[in-house]
């Protein structure tokens, strides 16, 4: 059963950039001609976690969006002028290698908004607001459902960061199956996040946000998927890098026939029990990447030099909407965990940007440094330094034992759903092992080894390994 405990889904009326006031329906979106190219990495080289702007021949029939800048930003934030930033960067002949087809960011969606949704922690968000697209047909059955699940930076627009996998015939087949993707609570492309309003303040939530955990955040997709879309079953979830971890998270909560907690005894966040209507599991099989099932010191590690780059930022304490010079540093640091030491010398070598360079010392200008730069401020136009912190701390939250018993084996063979684990053998943020470890402690759990020079980023990169990993797992459970 699902335990409301005084909450229920409302209908969300919003105002957009234009200041028309739109409101939330229950229609479904139809939408099978979704596409972008994600085939060279000369331009995929450009972002981890991919997102761009959503094509407008995708039908928004309940539909809110902006493009995300500094400008949208500042709505929020309405004491602060817009960042700026006084760093200039060349980018001459290697700024073709960094080129990003996606665009503007964008917040395009449908709105689902889940009223006093308790956190994890006990803390009461009074309107849980998440936003999600859809693509493809459901059918008769409302059983041929497949939810994907974004990384660090993503939004609900499936179509701009893995629009290769998206379509007919393809690895997200939209002439077979109806396809949901979140934008995770507390990201900023839609769902509530510390930009918007408390409704109890009228203020903007900024570094007050509540702490919200990987398992708040898929226990809300979930009261969606079977409140607001009325979904019967899930056959797959599937999900990379924070994604992934979602993705577990859907396997524990909604993976097993039977709660071993008594309701009477779990505590408020364990209180929904998700099975279909004949007490299954609700999420048939699900697809973890490049994840691990805890996030160990090595990457809490890394995500607080990110933080602290931001937090040591002058503006971080009375302004910190402006600590973008922070942000600049959190995310170049990321870029360079999201590869490998061979594809950096592989892109970049020891070259420079142009002849009259020195050869080192304070005015030599690598070209590894100038692309590292052009990342940092391009980021600033599509992410705000609070989110930022707020979801790496939720990345952090991760833990699929925490509260659930006395170890990862204890509560990963209670996950009765086959699950395909999918690592890369190259990547030093989530090492492989940690995907040999998930794929022997799930009782149906089955490893596939993603083979490339990227790294993490090989989840995004090798879509062809990737894609047909998914389409064999999926074709097997037909």
């Amino acid at each position: 059963m699902i335990w409301l405990r005084n909450a229920m889904p409302v209908c969300w009326s919003r105002r957009c950039s234009s200041g028309v006031s739109t409101t939330a329906t229950r229609t479904l979106v139809v939408s099978n001609s979704c596409h972008s190219s994600l085939r060279s990495d000369v331009e995929m080289i450009a972002a981890n976690h991919r997102i761009g702007a959503a094509p407008s021949v995708v039908s928004m029939a309940r539909n809110s969006s902006h493009s995300y800048n500094l400008h949208a930003q500042q709505r929020y934030f309405a004491a602060s002028t817009a960042p700026t930033t006084t760093t200039t960067t060349t980018t001459t002949t290697n700024e073709s290698e960094m080129k990003d087809e996606y665009g503007a960011m964008d917040d395009s969606g449908k709105t689902f908004v889940y009223q006093n949704f308790v956190l994890e922690n006990g803390q009461v968000l009074p309107e849980a607001q998440l936003r999600y697209q859809t693509y493809g047909t459901l059918n008769a059955t409302k059983d041929n459902v497949l939810v994907v699940c974004h990384a660090l930076t993503g939004n609900a627009s499936l179509h701009a960061w893995w629009g290769d996998l998206l379509g007919d015939q393809l690895a997200f087949d939209t002439s077979q199956y109806f396809v949901v993707c979140c934008n995770l609570l507390g990201s900023c492309y839609g769902s509530t996040n510390p930009t918007s309003l408390n409704p109890l303040t009228g203020k903007a939530y900024g570094k007050d946000f509540p702490d919200v955990s990987v398992r708040d955040s898929v226990r809300l997709q979930l009261l969606l998927l079977q409140q607001e879309l009325q979904l019967h079953s899930v056959k797959a979830v599937i999900g990379g890098s924070f994604g992934g971890m979602q993705t577990l998270e859907f396997a524990v909560q909604a993976g097993s026939s039977a709660n071993e907690l008594e309701e009477d005894d779990a505590p408020a966040y364990l209180q929904d029990n998700f099975y279909d209507a004949e007490g299954n599991p609700f999420v048939r099989s699900v697809i973890p990447i490049a994840c691990g099932a805890q996030h160990t010191a090595w990457q809490i590690a890394i995500s607080e030099v990110q933080r602290q780059a931001i937090q040591k930022d002058p503006h971080w304490e009375n302004e910190p909407e402006k600590a973008t010079a922070g942000l600049e540093i959190a995310r170049q640091l990321g870029m360079v965990t999201y590869r490998t030491p061979k594809g950096y010398q592989t892109k970049f070598g020891r070259d420079l940007m142009d002849a009259t360079s020195p050869a080192y010392g304070t005015q030599a200008r690598w070209q590894v440094q100038s692309y590292l730069e052009y990342q940092g401020q391009k980021f600033l136009s599509r992410f705000d330094p609070i989110t930022y912190v707020k979801l790496t701390e939720q990345m952090d939250s991760h833990d699929l034992a925490r509260g659930r018993g006395d170890s990862l084996e204890e509560v990963l063979r209670r996950v009765t759903i086959p699950a395909l684990v999918l690592g890369i053998d190259s990547d030093v943020l989530y090492p492989l092992t940690e995907q040999e470890e998930l794929a022997e402690l799930l009782p149906r759990g089955a490893l596939k080894v993603i083979h490339s020079e990227d790294g993490h980023d090989g989840f995004l990169l090798e879509q062809d390994q990737v894609g047909q990993h998914i389409i064999d797992f999926l074709q097997l459970r037909e």
